[in-house]
């Protein structure tokens, strides 16, 4: 049995500092502000959280009163994942956006605006940017939150968004390590398992995290997936292997020799805690070598303590090295050493040394547009009819984020009407199982959407149509009865385009809709 060289207490505050959980409500509640007191560092908002800036600034504030160094997280990619805009979608375009503008000055900027708007109402720790390899296609929890699948581009988009946040005093947590982009199952619901071979990986997966270190990122986050080719048979989160054999390893080892924090992905996602548990997950993580344990859907205290408690257990028994655990909490609290010490939000709503560029969000939307088939096209003089193609969204998306053309050509094009279609309405399970829609479901939503358009503009919005063959084929459907439908892709554009004119947005964010319904009115550059 492992003899404690500290105290009890000394050995609870280090559990407490790894943890990173959440909460729910839009005020901290009590028993976080007093575990912040007896040793708690970092706390993760959620869209549950949010109401507005200045709520999201007053939450902050009681935070930091309660601990003047406390890590406040955030799971803010922009794009199609947002947390800060969460009701209205977000003012920057996503990953695969800047990645087909692939400007890095660009992306850079987008990161430090960005950086600036999280720095102002108090947080310091982003869960961004992805610095996954979108090789499959059919990946369903990557996808436009990927730079795009080319490792080298990935790579200089990766290091310029780190940088662009970090000037901003927000810290940068590249995800999801060794790589989730080569991947067909989500997991959030199940184990993802990559099957190349180790000379693929360092020529692929891991060239954007390379880029990620050389740029200083002060945080990695580990994936919930199997890489067998790296001889280890559990996932990445739990595995020496992967954490301390190739991430933590000098370079001269074969390592990537990265020195900072390492941060979990969600533990109750079911890829860990349905094999370990929860707080199974957590010791097993943090003496694979990570040191900051994400436990943020069920928001409440109970798993805080019962995950504290495991951990000075694994401790009291030798499971855990008691200086394994001491060295996370030591990486923890360096950071929000780090955090505390960056530049923060003045009174007067400015972060020191960063200007606010609030058209740099729409500007990278415009730019990042794709216009096909738009010869002859002439704009619409009056309302149009939108129907929306939608998948099941993911957790990591969420499904109450508001994304799509009509708000935007209904504030344009008075009168315009829009409905929204998902897979179950045409007899193809629940829109997420790639099913094929029935012939009869086919007719009816052909039949209704002509009826409620009448002689209006059709404009067809889709997601990722390569995924979804219900999509598809009721975009066929559409498509044939009226050939002047213009189409509007919001993921990533990998099927042939087709529409009068095809729009492809490279995301989802409020900004990328803004900027389709722009060319549909006539009123953009790619009109």
């Amino acid at each position: 049995m492992t003899t404690l060289a500290g105290s009890t207490d000394t050995l609870t505050r280090d559990a407490l500092a790894v943890l990173q959980p959440s909460f729910l409500g839009t005020e901290p509640p009590d028993w976080v502000l007093r575990r912040l007191d007896e040793g708690l560092t970092g706390v993760g908002l959620f869209g549950r959280n949010i109401e507005n800036p200045e709520q999201v600034a007053r939450l902050t504030a009681r935070l930091r009163a309660a601990r003047p160094d406390v890590l406040v997280a955030m799971d803010e990619e922009g794009g199609d994942v947002t947390r800060l805009e969460v009701r209205t979608g977000s003012s920057f375009p996503g990953n695969l956006a800047l990645g087909a503008v692939d400007d890095p000055g660009l992306t850079r900027a987008v990161a430090r605006e960005l950086g600036r708007r999280l720095a102002e109402v108090g947080v310091n720790l982003d869960w961004a940017p992805s610095a996954d390899v979108n090789s499959n296609p059919d990946n369903p929890v990557i996808g436009a939150r990927s730079f795009g699948a080319e490792p080298a581009l990935v790579a200089r988009h990766t290091a310029a968004y780190i940088e662009g946040l970090q000037d901003a005093g927000v810290s940068a947590c590249a995800k999801h390590f060794p790589g989730h982009g080569d991947t067909n199952v989500d997991s959030h619901h199940a184990m993802p398992r990559i099957d190349a071979p180790v000379e693929v990986l360092r020529e692929r997966e891991l060239v954007p995290f390379r880029a990620a270190i050389a740029a200083g990122t002060k945080a990695v986050m580990s994936a919930h997936i199997l890489l067998p080719a790296l001889r280890t048979d559990v996932p990445a989160t739990v595995s020496p292997a992967v954490l301390t054999g190739l991430l933590r390893a000098p370079v001269a080892d074969g390592g990537l020799g990265f020195t900072g924090l390492i941060i979990t992905d969600a533990l109750e996602m079911q890829a860990i805690a349905a094999t370990y548990g929860i707080e199974g997950g957590a010791v097993r993580a943090v003496a694979a070598g990570a040191d900051a344990m994400c436990i943020g859907a069920r928001g409440d205290e109970e798993i805080v303590l019962r995950t504290r408690d495991a951990l000075v257990a694994a401790v009291r028994s030798g499971d855990l090295p008691e200086e394994r655990l001491a060295d996370a909490a030591a990486r923890v609290r360096a950071l929000a050493a780090w955090s505390a010490s960056a530049p923060a939000a003045a009174a007067s709503g400015a972060v020191e040394g960063i200007a606010p560029d609030p058209g740099v969000g729409q500007a990278a939307a415009r730019r990042a547009l794709r216009v096909t088939g738009a010869e002859g096209y002439e704009p619409p003089a009056g309302p149009v009819y939108v129907a929306g193609f939608t998948p099941v969204a993911s957790i990591a998306v969420g499904q109450e984020t508001p994304w799509g053309v009509g708000a935007e050509l209904e504030r344009e094009l008075p009168g315009t009407e829009s409905a929204v279609f998902d897979g179950s309405a045409l007899g193809a399970g629940d829109g997420g199982s790639g099913d094929p829609a029935s012939r009869e479901g086919l007719s009816a939503l052909t039949a209704n959407v002509l009826a409620a358009a009448r002689d209006r503009r059709i404009v067809a919005v889709v997601r990722d149509v390569h995924r979804h063959p219900w999509m598809a084929d009721a975009l066929d459907a559409l498509l044939a009865a009226r050939p002047d439908t213009v189409v509007v892709e919001m993921g990533v554009p990998q099927a042939p385009p087709r529409g009068a004119p095809h729009i492809a947005t490279h995301g989802a964010a409020r900004v990328c809709g803004r900027a389709a319904a722009e060319v549909i009115t006539g009123k953009g550059a790619g009109a």
